[in-house]
């Protein structure tokens, strides 16, 4: 299927997620020092959050996670923080810290971050911009490998996982310095 080819089918499904679930021990109370990015200003550990998920609906033949910040001052784009998109179906979750190096499901690719870089890049909202949201989504993908081009952008990555999703499953949690 060329890039951007999209049937009018897959624009039209229902997304809804039933008893797809994700979520990670810090829905409980945010982000925090330990995610937080090391570099542009702030000084966290940039460790990627521990990630569960359960019921991945029937058909789906990969998942992916991406993370958007749409509160940062970007004009509007918002600031992603981590996309890993080919996960097998099999997979349970993600641990805590998880890098190309260990502890992603084989097969499993990372993305760009806005930072410039592949992997998980931590919150780092400007001093005293207040509360920001850091949206965790899970999508369950009709393909078992996204094709995009060396070098491709989190947007571009973005727009072809909705392309091919069939079901999303969500959590937010808020980070401010």
């Amino acid at each position: 299927m060329p890039l951007f080819a999209m049937t009018s089918a897959l624009l039209s499904v229902a997304l809804a997620g039933g008893d797809f679930k994700v979520s990670s021990p810090i829905e409980g109370g945010g982000l925090t020092v330990r995610q937080e990015f090391d570099g542009f200003g702030c000084s966290g550990e940039n460790v990627s959050p521990p990630i569960r998920w359960s019921g991945v609906p029937e058909g789906a033949k990969s998942l992916a996670l991406l993370v958007h910040d749409p509160d940062a001052p970007t004009g509007g784009a918002g600031w992603w923080h981590w996309s890993v998109v080919d996960i097998p179906v099999s997979a349970d979750g993600l641990p805590e810290g998880a890098t190309a190096d260990a502890g992603l499901p084989a097969g499993a690719r990372l993305g760009p971050t806005d930072f410039g870089r592949p992997g998980w890049g931590g919150p780092c909202p400007p001093e005293g911009h207040g509360r920001h949201r850091y949206v965790f989504t899970l999508y369950a993908l009709g393909v078992d490998h996204l094709e995009f081009p060396e070098g491709a952008t989190t947007s571009l990555i973005g727009f072809l996982v909705n392309a091919n999703a069939i079901a999303t499953a969500r959590f937010e949690v808020p980070y401010q310095r």
